[in-house]
């Protein structure tokens, strides 16, 4: 990869709804007036400041689009959800209510909420950070109904046939003669005055195709029809072109229109790729720089999706983020790491977005991960450096939030909620009443946040990180072949570029020092290294830079190895340099 070829970038999640709110009151299912609740406005120019000084290129506004919610707000015109297939107070910003019109609950002033979310879209570009939203292509909420779809635009279910299962030019799928059945379990928080009436009922959004889902499902959203009859062995009609296909277009073309940079798209796999790698590139017609993140945990379809679907990154969950979060519980060795690059190696490992948290996933600092955010900052500085995809945080990772209360529906689960309004506790330290600066961090608080700091200039400033090439060094120094190189929580690589050289090693176990050798195998030394078999080379340490430096003769380094004594969860960066 050319050393020009700058893709890297730092995505910073952002849940709008909980980023600004300041209400400390967190009471369990508490509503709106009671809870508080953040808005576009909140995102100001000092917040945006704060966040480019973190160093992060990508803002990934999260819970944008209008959602089904039990926030009255008929009095604006939009019609109010059934209690009965809302989950939480707030609802789920993934059961979508609305493709053309944004969350009432982050406008200050409902009726002027697009133009809101337009001046947030030109703040976040006057400090040179591009937007991310959510496309949430798979399903929508029971009662989608769009009122700020263009004229002209005809709306989902409008032209339906529902007096059957399948048709190539519904939008849904039906299960005829059938009223949807409230699942069992389900215990809405606000009370039920009149019964929820479906009828013929919509397939769940989780592809269940019959007229009572379970209370595990995506009870609260429908299945949308992009052409696969599911019930007749997966059969495929994309010719002509699908109804569902030609109005997704419409809606991101809408989008990109708004100066929306990129998109999050959420349980990409559920939609057929062929439906990717058409509207894509349509998408891109209107701007060739625009990207797509898909949302993906079946390995076995990623190139599908990169190739065929013309997505430009991919979540890497299941494979590196479930590997570390493995080796950070204790659980797993760090040899899993090379076969998860293996795996990833050669058209794609630099189309993976890697990270540690994000809205679906447990906290690090919750009891129900690591416990501790230190633990992680070994796998998180991995996370960036392995290869040349993006990098993601999601907001207060960098304060190790840690969530121990009931917030609603979600319950107490290591998670920060998404289905209710709440403040949290450790974000808002930071937010300090619109300050957004250190002044209210712990000590502890404000060294983790330096840390991320730093990583996120590192990666963005170092050539060999951002367009650099990998090579593994597990396998020349695992198995006894460097002196007590434990392969289970030890792990080395070099990053390389023809003006820099990076040498990469980690030690992932909580409490165990570890001295060790590292060796660098002659043939990467001369031929990928493309360095000097003789003379005294110095290793530079670059993050951290308050490790010693290190000098030793190439043929030492290539033979015995590099002497490095390894305190517990720490990660080193030395460069390699002609003394």
């Amino acid at each position: 990869m050319s050393a020009d070829k700058k893709d890297k970038f730092v995505i910073y999640q952002i849940f709008t709804r909980l980023f600004g709110n300041r209400n400390t009151t967190n009471k369990v299912y508490g509503t709106i007036d009671e809870n508080g609740c953040g808005k576009f406005n909140d995102i100001d120019d000092t917040a945006l400041n704060a966040l480019k000084g973190f160093g992060v290129t990508h803002l990934w506004y999260t819970g944008v689009l209008e959602h089904a919610t039990l926030t009255d707000y008929s009095q604006f015109g939009i019609n109010p959800d059934h209690p009965l297939i809302v989950k939480g107070i707030a609802g789920s910003p993934y059961a979508v209510k609305d493709y053309y019109d944004v969350d009432p609950d982050l406008a200050m002033d409902v009726p002027n909420r697009m133009q809101e979310f337009e001046s947030l879209v030109t703040r976040t570009h006057a400090h040179d950070l591009k937007v991310l939203i959510d496309f949430i292509p798979n399903h929508v909420a029971r009662q989608y109904h769009s009122d700020a779809r263009p004229e002209g635009i005809r709306d989902f279910g409008e032209d339906d046939d529902n007096t059957v299962t399948f048709s190539p030019n519904n939008n849904f799928y039906y299960i005829p003669n059938h009223d949807f059945i409230v699942p069992e379990g389900h215990k809405p928080p606000l009370p039920v005055t009149n019964p929820y009436h479906e009828r013929p009922a919509k397939a769940t959004g989780n592809d269940v195709f019959q007229a009572q889902p379970s209370q595990y499902d995506w009870y609260e959203t429908v299945k949308l029809n992009y052409g696969v009859d599911y019930l007749s062995g997966r059969t495929l009609h994309f010719d002509p072109i699908p109804s569902t296909w030609l109005k997704m277009r419409d809606i991101l073309v809408y989008w990109t229109r708004k100066g929306v940079d990129g998109f999050r798209c959420d349980m990409a796999e559920m939609v057929p790729v062929e439906f990717w790698g058409w509207v894509i590139p349509e998408v891109k017609k209107e701007n060739p720089a625009i990207i797509f993140i898909a949302e993906i945990y079946n390995p076995f379809e990623y190139r599908n999706y990169i190739n065929v679907g013309k997505f430009d990154y991919l979540y890497d969950k299941v494979g590196l983020y479930n590997s570390l979060r493995r080796v950070i519980e204790g659980n797993g060795s760090a040899s899993d790491i090379t076969r998860i690059w293996q795996h990833e190696s050669g058209d794609f490992s630099e189309h993976m977005l890697r990270f540690l948290e994000n809205h679906d996933e447990q906290r690090i600092a919750s009891q129900y991960f690591a416990g501790n955010p230190w633990t992680a900052l070994p796998a998180m500085v991995l996370s960036a450096t392995l290869h040349t995809g993006p990098l993601m945080l999601y907001f207060g990772q960098e304060l190790g939030v840690d969530p121990t209360e009931q917030e609603g529906f979600q319950g107490e689960d290591g998670r920060t909620t998404i289905f209710d309004y709440w403040g949290v506790p450790e974000f808002q330290q930071w937010v300090n009443g619109g300050k957004f600066n250190e002044e209210l961090l712990t000590t502890e608080q404000k060294t983790l946040r330096e840390f991320y700091g730093n990583l996120n200039a590192f990666v963005l400033k170092n050539e060999a990180v951002y367009a650099g090439a990998f090579y593994d060094l597990q396998y020349v120094n695992a198995d006894g072949q460097s002196f007590n190189y434990d392969k289970n929580i030890i792990y080395s690589y070099l990053r390389h570029t023809e003006n820099q050289k990076l040498l990469f090693v980690y030690n992932f176990h909580e409490s165990r020092t570890v001295e060790t050798l590292v060796k660098v195998p002659q043939d990467a030394w001369a031929n990928v290294l493309k360095l000097g078999n003789t003379g005294s080379y110095k290793l530079k340490p670059v993050f951290p830079v308050e490790v010693p430096q290190i000098q030793l003769p190439a043929a030492d380094i290539t033979s015995m190895g590099v002497h490095i004594e390894l305190p517990p969860i720490s990660s080193f960066v030395f460069e390699i340099v002609p003394k």
